[in-house]
């Protein structure tokens, strides 16, 4: 799963290959080390709104890109020492730990000791995806996204079934909708990332974090893993038991295509992330209203993950330019303090349908529109022991376009989980 958010993806997919920017002082480029206002580099869509107002009442110069601009363009800067004060990340993967490790990204750590708060208003599973060998170089600035099961009621009612708690729930479920003509699962396989959480949630059951800990870590062998080999032959043993939707490689999430699939009746199932609420709302409010569900992905038998862990995107993050001038940096500071997730700023977020990872915000929750989804999604995160970012996200680029390619042969087995495994070991350390 990707970007600041799977949805800003989604609406920026269009633009990919454009540049889109808004100033809101009429500047053209980061102010640096320079000196002049702090300035701020965040994607359009999603939340950009609460980013643009939030920046107006503190005085930040903010421009706004494309997802994919934004990557290419904030690689360069960084790089030639002309990043924003504020840089946007998604915390601590591969882009953001190159950056501290060139030394390109302040040290937040003595900023928290002055002023705990600074971290510890936010939910541990969120925070901590700032964190970076122990030491804080980002602050989540919007709004969570978890990974989760959703569900056709009506679907589960027609063939006498509940949502799958286990492995093996899901798997003895699958010939029942089969037998009915219904899709099990619905997937966006042309898009290749949703196939993604698929991978994520099944080796975190199996083998628990610490697999993909090594991973990210480039340990030589670490993608033969046997919770990694495991995930995969059980990836194909739903294939092969016609688990998801005829034609799933031909399907496209950016269309909305596989979204549709579950509030038209035609899939049972659907695992996506939060930001698939708002489609499924705006384009069937009733189906979302009464007959969609939603559960957390299924405990496999023997795994030595916690059925409580989940995957997706924290947050996006905030990080402070080690190259902006002091002025700069405690400008930025204060607005990490005070502007970032202030009570204005969480009630914005609450009105868009986000969800901020922010510490006590039940009862803002019973308030907010479509209530018990948005508290679902909060308790989610909040009792989450380990909420791991999209793979795709922590892994060094290379790495990520090699990962859901060898994922997609693996889902249209064309290679072996043995292939797989060898394939991704010879791009550790790439």
């Amino acid at each position: 799963m990707t970007p600041g958010t799977r949805r800003t993806t989604r609406i920026a997919a269009g633009l990919a290959a454009l540049l889109i920017f808004t100033t809101a002082c009429g500047t053209s480029g980061p102010s640096g080390a320079s000196g002049g206002k702090p300035t701020a580099w965040a994607l359009t869509g999603g939340d950009e709104q609460v980013f643009r107002t939030s920046f107006a009442g503190a005085g930040i110069d903010g421009q706004f890109f494309g997802n994919d601009a934004y990557k290419q363009k904030i690689r360069s800067a960084v790089g030639a020492g002309q990043a924003p004060t504020l840089v946007f990340s998604w915390g601590n993967g591969g882009l953001l730990k190159s950056w501290v490790d060139a030394g390109k990204i302040m040290d937040l750590t003595p900023e928290v000791a002055k002023n705990p708060a600074l971290t510890g208003r936010f939910l541990p599973a969120v925070a901590k995806s700032g964190v970076i060998d122990g030491r804080t170089y980002a602050v989540p600035n919007n709004s969570m996204q978890p990974v989760f099961l959703y569900y056709n009621k009506d679907l589960f009612a027609r063939v006498g079934a509940q949502p799958p708690k286990t492995w093996d729930e899901l798997m003895a479920v699958i010939p029942k909708f089969t037998a009915a003509g219904i899709a099990p699962f619905s997937l966006g396989g042309q898009s290749k990332w949703p196939q993604l959480m698929w991978e994520e949630y099944l080796v975190d059951r199996i083998g628990g974090p610490g697999v993909f800990g090594a991973v990210a870590a480039n340990k030589p062998g670490a993608w033969s893993d046997p919770a990694i080999l495991a995930a995969n032959r059980k990836i194909q043993q739903l294939v092969d038991a016609g688990g998801f939707v005829k034609g799933f490689s031909s399907i496209s999430t950016d269309s909305n295509a596989d979204t549709a699939l579950l509030y038209t009746g035609k899939a049972a199932m659907y695992l996506m992330g939060s930001w698939a609420f708002p489609t499924i709302k705006q384009a069937d409010p009733d189906f979302a209203a009464k007959q969609l569900g939603y559960t957390t992905f299924p405990v496999v038998a023997d795994g030595k993950g916690n059925p409580a862990d989940i995957v997706g995107n924290p947050a996006n993050y905030w990080s402070v330019s080690a190259g902006a001038s002091d002025a700069q940096k405690q400008a930025a500071v204060q607005y990490l303090r005070d502007g970032v997730m202030s009570d204005t700023y969480v009630d914005a977020l609450l009105a868009g349908g986000s969800v901020p990872p922010v510490n006590g915000i039940e009862a803002k929750l019973a308030k907010a529109q479509d209530p018990q989804y948005l508290s679902y999604v909060y308790g989610l995160a909040r009792d989450a022991p380990n909420f791991q970012l999209s793979w795709d996200q922590a892994v060094s680029s290379g790495q990520a376009d090699a990962l859901l390619n060898n994922l997609d042969q693996v889902f249209l087995k064309q290679i072996t989980p043995e292939q797989f495994s060898a394939n991704m070991n010879a791009t550790i350390g790439k």
